[in-house]
């Protein structure tokens, strides 16, 4: 595939410290990076980082400790997310993921609404989206909305297939306002990888890629990612492909992978 590679250096690279990343991703040959949590880390530090190793920044996580879900965050979470997006434009990143719930260490969804009827979270996602969709476009800061697999890695998470999210996004109609696709998570909750891709192609803002079962590179699990990634070359996807995965053995090992399969 001719898309640009984006390394999730929390996932990846944990032989380097934090900062070397950027120049040990750029030598194995992505051009981008993205990391989770950026208030844990020195923005200037990050921005020269890339700058020195000459790779974009792909983007990293938008909210925090807010939920999209729940009526009463509103006010904090679009407040959290403006803080986001000026440090995305403070390193130059290129967007920042947002989630329907507010996840804690280790991805943990810290609250599962049980109290909250799937009127009340669908009915608030759309709400503050629409207020989301235009921060995104008036800071020109891309923002991709994220389903995560409520089996093995987020269980209680609300969003969770790629039909809710698509057509929320498709809903509000805003080009600065699309899905995160991850693979991984999709596999996990509702398969039919292919189908959803076409089905969905004008929502996708963003690829996250992990084989199933494992999170690890292509080629450790079932996914058949020569058929996943000549879809995406059907449909016309141009954005990042993101390589958000633990290594089964060593980052080596797994970049060999990953530069072999797409």
């Amino acid at each position: 595939m001719k898309n640009m590679k984006c390394a999730c250096i929390d996932a990846m690279y944990g032989e380097t410290p934090f900062l070397e990343r950027f120049n040990k991703a750029k030598q194995d040959g992505f051009d981008f990076v993205e990391f989770w949590s950026w208030t844990d880390k020195d923005l200037g530090a990050i921005k020269d980082a890339a700058a020195a190793a000459g790779i974009g920044i792909g983007g990293f996580n938008g909210d925090a400790d807010y939920s999209l879900i729940d009526p009463t965050h509103k006010k904090p979470y679009l407040e959290f997310l403006a803080k986001s997006v000026e440090a995305a434009q403070k390193i130059g990143a290129r967007s920042v993921t947002i989630h329907s719930n507010a996840l804690g260490d280790g991805g943990v969804v810290v609250n599962h609404y049980t109290e909250l009827s799937d009127t009340v979270k669908l009915c608030s996602m759309y709400d503050m989206l629409l207020e989301c969709a235009k921060m995104a476009e008036e800071s020109g800061i891309q923002m991709n909305l994220e389903a995560l697999n409520i089996t093995t890695d987020h269980v209680g998470n609300f969003l969770a297939n790629t039909r809710m999210a698509a057509e929320m996004t498709r809903l509000i109609g805003s080009p600065k306002l699309k899905i995160l696709y991850d693979v991984y998570h999709m596999q996990l909750n509702e398969g039919s990888l292919c189908d959803n891709i076409r089905a969905y192609a004008d929502q996708l803002g963003h690829i996250h890629v992990a084989d199933a079962p494992g999170r690890h590179e292509p080629g450790t699990g079932e996914i058949n990612y020569a058929n996943v990634f000549a879809c995406l070359e059907e449909v016309g996807y141009d954005g990042l492909i993101g390589y958000e995965l633990f290594p089964k053995t060593t980052t080596d090992e797994a970049v060999k992978a990953i530069m072999a399969c797409g």
